[in-house]
């Protein structure tokens, strides 16, 4: 793939991301290539902003409130047919990938991820690395987890303690919510939401290394309708609220 890059000034980026703490993290390590991002929250954002300009690269979340990365890619693929676009998700499901790779995702990062790993993606899909593009980032862990794990949070954050600390705190204040939010829709038997906020949670706990939360996050996610995974998860948020 043809390089978009001017060497003479940092790339474009547009980045489309829901939860803010999966935003911040990733505007600051697409920032540190370095490269100029604009960050959307929405597809009817997303599209303004990809309708007014051109942009080197386009990093669309998998999954939006109002649509889809999917859906989002062709309606700007219509205005700008050679932009390369990149996916992120925290589904590890092969089809979602293979979905969003047929559709025209050049690459598709799952979450958690390092920083460094978001920007070695960027850079082949720039045409910068000859590495393979349909290269899967990808974060593994283990089975019993503290409440926190300060070395997975360094190493996504190359070793930046001021940024763990800002992600952290933004990661805590919008805890509560979002534990209310699951344990709502949970009693309504709304599995459709409950996995979708768990989705967005758990990247979410990968890039702050709250690893106790993130593994009662996969065993909810897995079984929604599991009492002792739900009392499990409740827990977990509780330890992390109180381990802050």
């Amino acid at each position: 793939m043809e390089s978009t890059m001017n060497p003479a000034r940092a790339p474009r980026l547009l980045l489309v991301e829901d939860d803010p703490t999966s935003r911040t993290f990733l505007t600051a390590a697409l920032q540190a290539l370095p490269a100029e991002v604009d960050a959307a929250d929405s597809l009817a954002a997303a599209v303004t902003l990809g309708n007014a300009q051109d942009y080197a690269l386009w990093l669309f979340d998998a999954n939006l409130p109002d649509g889809s990365g999917v859906e989002l890619l062709a309606r700007l693929r219509a205005r700008h047919p050679r932009t390369p676009a990149l996916a992120h998700t925290a589904a590890a499901d092969a089809d979602v990938l293979d979905t969003l790779i047929a559709a025209g995702f050049v690459e598709v990062l799952v979450k958690p991820l390092p920083a460094a790993a978001v920007r070695a993606a960027v850079a082949r899909a720039l045409g910068l690395e000859p590495h393979d593009q349909r290269a899967i980032a990808q974060t593994a862990y283990g089975d019993k987890r503290p409440i926190w794990d300060d070395q997975a949070a360094a190493s996504a954050l190359n070793g930046n303690s001021a940024h763990v600390d800002t992600l952290r705190g933004l990661f805590l204040q919008e805890l509560p919510v979002t534990h209310e939010a699951i344990l709502g829709a949970a009693h309504r038997a709304d599995l459709t939401t409950v996995r979708n906020e768990l989705h967005k949670l758990r990247a979410s706990c990968g890039f702050v290394g709250a690893a106790r939360l993130f593994d009662a996050v996969q065993g909810l996610h897995g079984e929604p309708q599991s009492r002792e995974h739900l009392a499990r998860f409740d827990e977990a948020v509780q330890d992390t609220l109180a381990g802050a």
